[in-house]
């Protein structure tokens, strides 16, 4: 990989130090996590700042890594404006979707830029579906595109079950995001894509059948 642009530094340092404060600063991280009772209340900007914030500085650098390996994917496929348009979108999708199904759970809190991290993600699984990844403890290469359509199916079943303090919603939501952003910004995929185009619909579409029948 070359070196980074200058707009992946520049989100990976805001990530960096707004997340540090944070750590460091209970007030502060309370102001700005996202939460729907707060949201409610006509706070909305924490839909934004809470993206921006991390539970631990495992949560962070995980997040960071992530976008670190994927950013510059994007920004080769699109370009800077385009890549910065998918990350908050992203972002702002996963935590609007996570308002949707925790609305009536005044409660319920999340932080994290997985939403926008996830939607690059899944925007670069569409211009290369085989790139070699590698996950924990698995040592073979396994092509993108089978890891991004068994993330969406965790991700439903994650958000069914309850599993875990993981924010299931917020990743599906950046994922959709970064699916209809690259298709809008980069048609032409849909004549050299169009079969992983397909395939990561699937689970797209199968949420939100589910949903509809009551059964998330």
């Amino acid at each position: 990989m070359g070196s980074l642009s200058i707009i992946t530094i520049v989100i990976i340092a805001a990530n960096i130090i707004i997340s540090l404060k944070g750590f460091n600063d209970y007030s502060f991280f309370e102001k700005y996590k996202f939460n729907i009772a707060s949201i409610k209340r006509g706070e909305y900007f924490r839909y934004f700042s809470s993206a921006f914030l991390h539970v631990d500085m495992m949560h962070l650098l995980f997040n960071m890594i992530t976008l670190y390996f994927f950013a510059e994917v994007v920004i080769l496929s699109l370009g800077q404006a385009s890549f910065l348009i998918i990350y908050v979108l992203s972002f702002l999708a996963g935590n609007l979707l996570s308002y949707y199904f925790h609305k009536d759970e005044a409660h319920y809190t999340a932080v994290g830029a997985s939403g926008g991290v996830v939607g690059i993600l899944y925007s670069a699984i569409l211009f290369y579906p085989e790139m070699p990844l590698y996950l924990f403890f698995i040592p073979i290469a396994i092509p993108a595109w089978v890891i991004g359509i068994g993330y969406l199916l965790y991700s439903i079943y994650g958000m069914k079950k309850r599993l875990g303090n993981i924010g299931h919603d917020a990743h599906f939501g950046g994922a959709i995001a970064g699916y209809v952003l690259t298709l809008l910004f980069a048609p032409s995929l849909f004549s050299t894509q169009m079969w992983i185009i397909v395939l990561l619909a699937v689970p797209i579409i199968l949420l939100f059948l589910m949903q509809k029948m009551g059964k998330l």
